[in-house]
């Protein structure tokens, strides 16, 4: 699975895509990651609360990787101060 992310809520979309490839059951990565199911489901939805650890650890037992590359011919954006 290759996917482009550039807003939080795609992000919720991948994590679910993702486990759902692996062939886990959002207890069952609960169950491996050491989290509640409730915990699954709530960053399946709203992935905003998810740490880069947290991201990354997911991403092991979902037989994921993250891969940072530069975007073809995008203008470089300045950060928001709000958004942080």
């Amino acid at each position: 699975m290759q996917q482009v992310i550039a807003t939080i809520g795609q992000m919720g979309h991948v994590l679910a895509a993702g486990r759902k490839r692996a062939g886990l059951t959002q207890t069952q990565a609960a169950a491996r990651l050491g989290i509640s199911q409730s915990r699954i489901s709530t960053l399946e939805r709203d992935a905003s609360a998810l740490t880069l650890e947290q991201l990354l650890a997911m991403f092991g037992v979902y037989g994921l990787q993250l891969l940072v590359q530069d975007r073809p011919e995008a203008p470089l954006l300045e950060a928001n101060e709000a958004d942080w």
